[in-house]
């Protein structure tokens, strides 16, 4: 019981004292708001008819189908032009300030509403990759992922620096502003009742939350409220941590066993019917040099479904772990080039990445920073302005021609 007891402490503990994985659901971050930033910036031409007015999903069966299923969407508030641009280039900058870390807290809660916005306003428009970004950017609102490489940690870091040197830092005044900015328009939003009940209780104690966050952090950084705070900020981080973790393998292993149950699967040939289909063939040649070899067809087939039913059984061993992760980031690396599905390999790619070792991702990210170093001293260096010229000395024939006679002896 002594034992049992200990053990509950110790797990207790471990998930209040931190929030476990900060280099991973960074890297979970940047690869989402990466991809949605790419995807919304890739098909900005075709706008209109996907999300906008244009669109074949009307704005009155959006408006049915919301109302039956409660989905959150801000586009179903008007069908105008100008409130549909409006919409479009607040999911491009909140995806960009997330993907740099800038404000993390407010900018994954505006990520998530410029996500929903867009995927719900057309339910039909999407495919599997914007299903996965659709889960994470409600649950990237529910983690700490601005710990490293952040625009958020770089200011933290600076502040303690000065503090240490005996210096006070200057007071934070973006902040403040972006939350009474955020609270207005929620309070006319709410007001005006574009928002169901659940997501108005949902938004306004969130709103809350980084108000408290930011009031006591600033009086008493060192109480017992902000210790308070920061055990249930990581609790909240680890179980959406969890839940992350969660959702890949579920998805990986729902894919996995429901390819055992179909017969080409079973037969080997599941791979070589996509590679002819002219919607997942952007390079012709190399679909076809793929499917001519039936050896190939067989083993990508067979490990496919191999990896995706074995790959939650091997968290329990981080070397086996290590190379099916490999392995399936290089799978949606090929199906990116080979079958023309960039944004669904990414997204994949992005949820995989909370998976990788620590200690890679920290080399990732010093040799990132090395690289960085160099090329802004480098041109820092072509920029900078060129020092006096060294003439040369003159020669004789020069000084004999400048000095006076008299003075040659």
């Amino acid at each position: 019981m002594s034992r049992f007891a200990l053990a509950v402490s110790r797990g207790i503990g471990r998930v209040t004292e931190a929030a476990l994985g900060p280099y991973q659901t960074a890297v979970v971050r940047i690869g989402f708001a990466g991809t949605w930033l790419l995807f919304l910036l890739r098909e900005f031409p075709h706008r209109q008819e996907m999300y906008g007015p244009d669109a074949p999903w009307s704005l009155d069966m959006a408006r049915q189908l919301v109302a039956g299923n409660h989905a959150f969407t801000v586009l179903t508030w008007s069908g105008s032009q100008v409130w549909f641009g409006t919409v479009y280039v607040f999911a491009l900058l909140s995806s960009a300030l997330l993907l740099v870390g800038w404000r993390t807290r407010t900018m994954s809660v505006l990520f998530m509403i410029g996500v929903l916005s867009l995927q719900n306003r057309s339910v039909f428009v999407g495919d599997g990759g914007d299903n996965v970004i659709h889960l994470m950017a409600i649950y990237l609102v529910f983690t700490r992922c601005g710990q490293v490489w952040s625009l958020d940690e770089r200011r933290a870091r600076r502040a303690r620096a000065a503090r240490a040197r005996g210096e006070f830092p200057a007071p934070d005044r973006a902040g403040p502003v972006l939350w009474c900015a955020v609270g207005l328009a929620l309070a006319v939003v709410t007001g005006a009742g574009f928002l169901g009940v659940g997501w108005v209780v949902l938004f306004w104690v969130l709103w809350a939350v980084h108000g408290l966050w930011w009031y006591v952090g600033r009086r008493a950084p060192h109480s017992q409220p902000r210790i308070l705070l920061d055990v249930v900020a990581n609790a909240v981080h680890n179980a959406a941590l969890f839940v992350i973790m969660a959702e890949a393998c579920l998805i990986y292993s729902t894919a996995g066993w429901y390819k055992i149950q179909g017969s080409r699967w079973q037969d080997g040939t599941a791979v070589y019917y996509p590679l002819h289909l002219d919607y997942f063939t952007p390079w012709p040649a190399l679909s076809d040099l793929m499917s001519s070899y039936g050896v190939i067809v067989l083993l990508v087939t067979y490990g496919t479904v191999a990896v995706q039913v074995a790959f939650p059984f091997t968290l329990l061993n981080r070397r086996a772990k290590n190379v099916l992760l490999a392995a399936m980031m290089t799978e949606h690396a090929v199906i990116a080039v080979v079958l023309g599905l960039p944004f669904f390999s990414l997204a994949m790619i992005a949820a995989d990445a909370v998976f990788l070792p620590t200690s890679f991702l920290r080399r990732v990210g010093a040799e990132t920073g090395r690289v960085r170093g160099r090329f802004v001293r480098g041109g820092l260096a072509r920029l900078a302005l060129p020092g006096p010229r060294k003439e040369a000395p003159p020669t004789a024939e020069e000084t004999a021609e400048h000095t006076p006679a008299g003075s040659r002896a």
